[in-house]
């Protein structure tokens, strides 16, 4: 299993240009609530941008519940006035990207929660995939090799042991950029990487055990480091 490393801001200011663009459109033309709009490739070439693009941005304006989508069918204005979804647009678009703290404290405080649940819910599926991305991180650390995709991978297989699939989503979409920023913010080191290995076993049989008060506490334990980077300054 392998992770592409993409910063989720990517393509957001463009992202953002084309929510604007259909704010607009959808002001223009007066759309009421359940009025169709154009297709993402007519938006597409409206717009000149790529249809993956017009469908992020509706994808994102459909999760503060501005556009509703129907297979088959098309894309419509939801049941919000005008009014209304201006006020909501504009908080999305002065939405701040999240920054790297902010990012390390939402994992820490979501994955305090899905180690309980991993605990409680695990399969041996589930193990055996944990088991798989704990083989993975330790083999590259003791060949002295950035082991942080992997770290990432057993703790979102940990996520999906919790069988919450909020939590689950959460953790993936954050996932990227933590990646992308280990490294920049020098949050981990060699010695770090080989406790992890200490950590992670301990963590894996405490789930394995079905014990989620001792599979929290050793999460924490292990997020020691974290916690010190998130409140210490």
């Amino acid at each position: 299993m392998n992770l592409e490393v993409l910063s989720i801001s990517d393509n957001q200011e463009l992202q953002n240009t084309v929510i604007n663009k259909i704010r607009e459109l959808i002001n223009y033309k007066n759309l009421e609530p359940n009025d169709k709009l154009p297709s993402e490739r007519m938006l597409s070439d409206k717009f000149g941008v790529s249809r993956g693009v017009i469908r992020d941005a509706i994808q994102k304006l459909e999760f503060y519940g501005l556009l509703k989508s129907i297979p088959q069918s098309g894309t419509f204005v939801a049941n919000v006035g005008a009014i209304a979804m201006n006020g909501i647009v504009d908080d999305i678009l002065d939405l701040e990207k999240p920054d790297f703290k902010s990012l390390v404290e939402t994992r820490i405080l979501m994955e305090l929660k899905t180690v309980k649940l991993a605990a409680l819910r695990r399969t041996k599926d589930d193990l055996k995939k944990m088991q798989s991305a704990l083989n993975a991180f330790s083999k590259k650390v003791l060949n002295n090799e950035n082991a942080v995709q992997e770290d990432l991978l057993f703790h979102l297989a940990i996520a999906k042991a919790s069988k919450n699939s909020t939590l689950n989503t959460f953790m993936l979409s954050i996932t990227p950029e933590i990646i992308t920023n280990f490294a920049k913010y020098h949050v981990c080191d060699d010695d770090l990487a080989m406790r992890g290995i200490e950590e992670h076993t301990a963590i894996y049989e405490a789930i394995k055990n079905q014990d989620p008060t001792l599979a929290k506490e050793k999460m924490k334990i292990h997020f020691k480091t974290l916690y010190q980077y998130c409140y210490s300054k």
